[in-house]
């Protein structure tokens, strides 16, 4: 049950014009800003604070934009938040509907075996640290790949083309250096 190529493409493209025709573009890496928040704020009560202009934070990131990430941390059931939950959930329905991951999705790739062996441990830890490092790089250029590159080109804005060559030109040459051999 493998979803065709040219036919996820054409779904995932009318998905991503949907969500900018009525609600607004689609970018996921701000709510881990907000979900740290609302841990935070769990900790800490006094993080996010209501005013009669709207929400207010002591931390200045949440407290930016008139505080627009404080009130989403402080109602948390809006759409960017819902909309990441959802993806997680359809992943898992997406898998339970095929039968559930098969032995041989649990296999490490040929390619990162023959580079590295039989290390699981260690794919999970590269994959870990490249996941830290792409968010990290997201909150630093205020955006994600879905935010910049997927809508940005999608509404044609430049900044997109360019965080997607941008992408590129660091994506290749470090997979070129890290599989040296092909699987």
């Amino acid at each position: 049950m493998v979803l065709n190529w040219k036919t996820g493409g054409v779904l995932l493209g009318l998905v991503f014009f949907l969500a900018v025709l009525l609600v607004k573009p689609i970018g996921v890496s701000t709510q881990f800003v907000i979900l740290d928040a609302i841990i935070a704020d769990a900790v800490n009560p006094d993080l996010i604070t209501q005013t009669e202009d709207g929400y207010s934070s002591t931390n200045a990131y949440l407290a930016k934009s008139g505080g627009a990430y404080a009130k989403n941390a402080a109602n948390p059931l809006n759409y960017s938040f819902v909309f990441v939950l959802a993806m997680a959930l359809g992943a898992f329905l997406s898998a339970m509907a095929r039968g559930g991951v098969g032995a041989d999705e649990r296999k490490l790739p040929a390619i990162w075996y023959a580079n590295y062996g039989d290390t699981p441990i260690k794919r999970y830890a590269v994959a870990f640290l490249g996941g830290f490092i792409v968010l990290y790089g997201a909150r630093l250029a205020g955006g994600c790949t879905s935010g910049h590159m997927m809508s940005g080109m999608m509404q044609t804005a430049v900044s997109g083309y360019v965080f997607a060559a941008g992408a590129f030109a660091a994506a290749l040459p470090v997979a070129i250096m890290m599989y040296k051999q092909e699987g």
